[in-house]
């Protein structure tokens, strides 16, 4: 079936005239709806590494066209657009504070909780995680078990360009509020990010544990606790400070994995 599906959908992507054809929106829909229930994912883990399902996401992309704008009525709240949002949150077992939105195409696993907060569509958020207040789950972003995204938290979507890499937080992290996490980076098993990370393709992210300095980008390695820094970089017009993020220890194997994140901080000594 999945073979079957994806050829229709990279036809389809080949040629946007066969958008047009029932059997290939019959496929687009098909993905969509394994996508909203978690049977397919747009990447999924091989081991210590990801797979980029690059044609799940381009039967995203392809669901756009096909769709006909539409007034949707939430009691005295009306919204118009393409898309449909998730419903039947007491079936699976998914709560949701309002105002929390998800849009039809992202998966919520069971016991997943939605503060005031955003899912977009093609995102997978797996078992036993927070959602917190205003915090977003960008399109095709994979949120792990057990995480909490506090208060702010932006986790980047992707959709194009197709082959690019969505933004992957690991069981059991914990993200501080108002971190930013974008561009296909890759948040490590049960690693913590203090308040005001900001993590993109480009950022330095440097382990200062050892005698060395040891530089990552786009990846934060498991357990890692990472705090805001800088560095000075040299410009034509001087030198200033570029933002980092800085490594400055491991999570213990005696925390807790429910542990608030000051208190994690507060093992190095990190004000908060």
């Amino acid at each position: 079936m999945m073979n079957e599906l994806q050829a229709k959908i990279e036809a389809a992507w080949n040629d946007r005239a066969l958008l047009q054809q029932t059997d290939t929106q019959d496929a687009i829909n098909a993905v969509l709806e394994l996508l909203d229930t978690g049977q397919l994912r747009v990447a999924e883990p091989q081991g210590d590494t990801w797979q980029v399902n690059d044609w799940v996401k381009k039967a995203v992309i392809l669901y756009f066209p096909i769709r006909k704008m539409e007034t949707i009525e939430v009691g005295p709240m009306e919204f118009h657009d393409k898309m449909a949002l998730k419903k039947n949150y007491a079936e699976l077992g998914v709560r949701v504070v309002p105002h929390a939105l998800a849009r039809y195409g992202a998966f919520l696993a069971k016991g997943v909780i939605m503060m005031p907060s955003y899912v977009n569509i093609g995102a997978y958020v797996d078992s036993g995680t927070m959602v917190d207040t205003w915090a977003t789950v960008g399109s095709c972003a994979q949120i792990g078990k057990d995480v909490h995204l506090s208060g702010g938290v932006g986790i980047g979507g992707v959709l194009e360009p197709v082959q690019a890499a969505p933004v992957i937080i690991e069981d059991g992290a914990f993200i501080g509020s108002r971190c930013i996490v974008v561009e296909g980076c890759r948040v490590g098993k049960e690693a913590v990010l203090g308040a005001n990370v900001v993590l993109t393709g480009s950022t330095k992210i440097i382990d200062v544990t050892g005698e060395s300095p040891v530089e990552y980008k786009g990846f934060v390695p498991p357990r890692s606790v990472v705090i805001p820094g800088s560095y000075t970089k040299e410009f034509a017009a001087g030198s200033y400070q570029v933002p980092c993020a800085l490594i400055i220890g491991k999570r213990k194997e005696s925390t807790d994995l429910k542990t608030s994140l000051n208190n994690a901080l507060r093992e190095y000594d990190v004000a908060v």
